[in-house]
């Protein structure tokens, strides 16, 4: 079997983090029945360096012809004057739209390693399990119209800005369905979490969400309003299972979470379409105050490829191989900066890199 990757490092500690995640992947494959042939584009902030686009046209041509994306992170302070649609955060928003993927699944999971890491107490993580589902192509974020304009109020003239949030029941109930079979896997509860006292997409979600929850009478589906939801992950994340919701409020949620287990720097995420494709990326950003320090982590990075196996390519074999390889880096007190304790051996970003490698031989 022959599978053809796009990676897509794009800014910051982008190179440095996928570059890490490629040797992973070489290194789990080998001598397996599954090549795999690895393809190199730009998109943010380095493509608009090198084309003019945060998402030039052949970047979208090899994503499409790609059987799975790996990117690392996009943006940096240097683009920040650019007109929004030139920004390096368009070049996600345009691959995410243009292969369709609408599904963004983002575990919280705190390995017990870690467990002193985290900013709660132990006894409130530990063993924490949370996948949440979040709809990656509606809502405000996509929502037309949208802008800035100029508005006369009491005759004087200002400038407001505006978005658009919306939902049909058909992007509804189809992150729906992501969410209950994830459930269906795992610990049988769904939490759909919206704001439905205030917003009229949200009394649709809620609507489409119990009726999706017919088809699955074995899974416990819960309501919650995202600003509750917000206080109980803090409070009792281990109430949760999986957690779905919509653009916005996933965003946000999943960054909070990202906290309970230590590190954003641990966090994988995978973004699927209805074909199969999907792009993995870590859940944290580009993060250009350490980009060429060699300190950044790559274990988010190199999760989300493991990911990549079992999502589009149906290799959780594998993807197991280098989630235990990970585990027991850790087990061998290996930690990079943002996870280190006094007790803990500081390394490099090639070291962990080096270290997984080694575990998966």
């Amino acid at each position: 079997m022959k599978k053809t990757i796009l990676v897509l490092p794009g800014d910051g500690i982008g190179p440095e983090i996928t570059a890490q995640a490629v040797r992973v992947l070489e290194a789990v494959t080998e001598g397996s029945d599954l090549t795999l042939n690895f393809v190199e584009g730009v998109i943010g902030g380095a493509a608009y360096d090198a084309a003019g686009h945060p998402f030039p046209e052949a970047t979208q041509v090899a994503a499409l012809a790609a059987d799975a994306v790996l990117l690392g992170a996009v943006g940096g302070p240097q683009y920040d004057s650019l007109d929004r649609p030139l920004r390096p955060e368009r070049g996600l928003l345009g691959i995410r739209a243009a292969m369709g993927l609408f599904a963004n699944l983002r575990p919280a999971m705190l390995y017990p390693q870690l467990a002193d890491a985290s900013s709660l107490k132990p006894e409130v993580v530990a063993g924490l399990d949370i996948l949440i589902v979040r709809e990656l192509t509606g809502g405000a974020y996509f929502g037309q119209p949208r802008g800035i304009r100029t508005v006369t109020v009491n005759g004087q003239s200002l400038r407001e800005g505006f978005n658009t949030m919306h939902y049909n029941e058909l992007e509804i109930e189809r992150i729906g369905r992501v969410a209950f079979e994830a459930a269906m896997k795992r610990n049988k509860k769904v939490c759909s979490v919206d704001k439905a006292n205030v917003l009229e997409t949200s009394e649709l979600w809620r609507e489409v969400m119990n009726r999706v929850a017919k088809d699955y009478p074995e899974v416990e589906l819960s309501h919650m309003y995202v600003d509750n939801a917000a206080m109980q992950l803090v409070r009792w994340p281990k109430q949760f299972d999986v957690i779905v919701t919509e653009n916005l409020f996933g965003d946000i949620l999943s960054d909070q979470a990202s906290m309970l287990s230590g590190s954003i720097g641990m966090l994988p995420s995978a973004s699927l379409n209805d074909k199969g494709q999907g792009l993995y990326e870590p859940s944290h950003g580009s993060a250009p105050d350490i980009a060429g320090k060699g300190i950044a982590n790559p274990l988010a990075t190199i999760l989300s490829a493991a990911m990549l196996l079992r999502y589009s390519f149906g290799r959780g074999d594998l993807a197991e191989r280098i989630e235990t390889a990970v585990s027991r880096v850790l087990d061998q007190g290996l930690r990079t900066a943002d996870i280190c304790t006094a007790a803990d051996r500081k390394v490099s970003t090639i070291e962990m890199g080096d270290a997984v490698v080694a575990a998966l031989r």
